[in-house]
């Protein structure tokens, strides 16, 4: 039967907001897993104790910005216009229903002057640990990338600028390397003043084939040669300065910024590293690393694409007793040539071998780092398959080898290594998912802020609502559990769901389950393993039980990444 009319407006009804509020709902999770009276310790030294007219609550004020940050909102007054009329929003706040909530311009004030970038380290900082203590974060292999934000500013607005060029971090100990290096072959080291890649190099080709030179001096040369190294022209924009332009493959040119970022395999943000668009992972990886292991020095591996492999990272990670997982990098060869490994070092007397059989001997170590191994001219000038070799008018072909070459043959045996390999594609459901999750729920895509100091602000408190909301709910549903959950743990021990690895030989606490039962009777049973089987039949559940327990190894020695044999179980209480 068709009902219509329903109008029920200007009704007077005596409720409470308590009951407004689903139980289950997720402010109702996020307020009962953390203290946010912390806040107030952190923020005490930023307000005046006995000056001044009363403050809106700090608390308030962060609550608002943790909402905008977890539902996605665009920006502050659009928060404000959804809290005021929200319920939920409202008894997250600890407002009533006919009081006034802050005004927006209250909010931006406050985070733009008052709350420091420190204080967003700290919040973040903050919830990271709380989720540390409660055993939810598995910091034994971190995953590290980077995803680009788009800026507010206009590309067609821009102008381009002679910047110096930054010297690299590791540029000190990549010299006293390079000079230590020419000093073992008897060259001449680098001095601080010099730019000329070798000036000891007395392999030169015949004088007929010598490119004839200007008439400009030796000294003029030089000079120019060493001012052009010191600046590179970049396009700015004038409304974001500090945003980059961002080309990559076939994506549309854009101004952006980029938020390196490294993650636990539960999909939890470890530290975040914001940059311009235009700055490449492997510059902004130290400071991610280094991040990540002064607040976790038990990190067993960094898993990363392609674009961290360099001889720097590799050196850095693999000298820390660390291993680095990473994908396979093409090398840049000459197109239609002889391919990369066709050419093979002798270690014993360190030269290269080429497709013809001749060597390749040492002829200096450059500033980049590089040794070089260049062929005699004599020789070259009759080979048959020169043009698939080199193009050079002087009949030299010249290979490269970097000093820290070994550090990146260790990555290339980690890769081939199954355990790492694994590793790798848990890739897709680890930081590629937060960052997919960031961008599509929370709003990461595009930014509203200008300025790099305010977008890492933003940056941080949007993975800080990401994990506080992973923790809420994990929390919840380890503390009031539901049927369903239940009955998909004891069926699928390894549950991906939203990119959570959960392993069946350890709870939150990372310790092993029912270990004490079991040492007293697996002494009769047989360890019994399923390579990736699902609906597997055993003899008994004890029998089954037990053979979990023995299947997978502890997580300390795996890092807290699941190895070996999936195994699955059918119920686990008879243990």
């Amino acid at each position: 039967m068709l009902k219509s009319g329903k109008m029920e407006r200007g009704v007077f009804e005596i409720v409470d907001t308590e009951s407004l509020v689903p139980a289950n709902h997720l402010l109702r999770k996020i307020d009962a897993a953390v203290d946010f009276g912390k806040i107030y310790d952190m923020v005490e030294p930023l307000y005046c104790a006995d000056n001044g007219r009363p403050s809106v609550d700090p608390v308030v004020l962060f609550k608002m910005v943790l909402i905008q940050h977890l539902y996605g909102l665009t920006s502050l007054r659009r928060t404000a216009e959804e809290v005021s009329l929200n319920v939920a929003y409202r008894w997250f706040l600890g407002y009533r229903l006919q009081e006034e909530t802050p005004h927006f311009s209250t909010i931006s004030y406050n985070f733009r002057h008052r709350f420091t970038a420190e204080t967003v380290d700290r919040i973040f900082s903050w919830i990271l640990m709380e989720m540390v203590e409660a055993g939810y974060v598995a910091p034994g292999v971190v995953f590290v990338d980077g995803t680009h934000i788009k800026a507010n500013a206009n590309l067609k607005k821009t102008v381009k600028e002679e910047v110096p060029i930054e010297a690299k971090r590791y540029a000190k100990e990549l010299m006293d390397e390079v000079n230590a290096d020419r000093e073992a072959h008897g060259k001449k080291p680098f001095s601080d003043d010099e730019n000329d890649e070798d000036n000891e190099n007395n392999d030169e080709p015949p004088a007929s084939l010598q490119k004839k030179r200007d008439n400009t001096s030796r000294k003029k040369l030089k000079k120019r040669k060493k001012e052009a190294k010191k600046t590179k022209t970049v396009v700015k924009s004038t409304t974001d300065p500090d945003c980059g332009l961002f080309v990559k493959g076939d994506h549309k040119k854009q101004l952006a910024y980029e938020a390196h970022t490294a993650c636990d395999v539960h999909g939890v943000v470890l530290a975040v590293e914001v940059t311009p668009g235009n700055v490449h992972d492997s510059v902004a990886f130290d400071d991610v690393y280094d991040q990540v292991v002064e607040q976790f020095p038990d990190v067993h591996a960094f898993v990363a694409d392609s674009a961290y492999k360099t001889p720097h990272i590799c050196k850095k990670v693999f000298g820390d007793d660390r291993v680095l997982s990473t994908a396979y990098k093409r090398p840049m060869t000459m197109k239609g040539g002889h391919e990369w490994w066709k050419y093979v070092y002798d270690e014993f007397y360190d030269c290269i071998i080429c497709p013809e059989y001749q060597a390749l001997n040492y002829s200096t170590t450059n500033r980049s780092g590089y040794r070089e191994y260049k062929s005699d001219p004599k020789i070259c000038v009759n080979c048959p398959t020169r043009h698939l070799c080199t193009k050079s008018k002087d009949c030299v072909k010249t290979v490269t080898r970097h000093i820290w070459k070994d550090y990146e043959e260790l990555a290339d045996d980690a890769r081939y290594t199954p355990i790492y390999q694994r590793m790798y594609k848990a890739r897709k459901e680890t930081i590629e998912r937060v960052f997919a999750d960031a961008k599509e729920q929370h709003g990461l895509r595009y930014t509203r802020y200008t300025g790099l100091a305010q977008v890492t602000n933003w940056v941080k408190l949007k993975f800080a609502a990401m994990n506080l909301k992973k923790y809420a709910k994990w929390v919840w549903r380890d503390t009031y559990p539901d049927c369903f959950s239940c009955i998909i743990s004891l069926v699928f021990p390894f549950s991906r769901t939203r990119g959570r690895l959960k392993t069946i030989f350890q709870n939150r606490s990372r310790q092993p389950l029912f270990l004490a039962h079991a040492k007293e009777k697996t002494t009769n049973y047989t360890p019994k393993t399923v390579h990736k089987t699902r609906g597997a039949r055993f003899a008994s559940q004890k029998e089954y039980c037990f053979s979990f327990l023995y299947a997978m190894p502890p997580p300390e020695q795996t890092g807290g990444f699941p190895t070996g044999p999936f195994v699955f179980y059918g119920a686990v209480s008879v243990c």
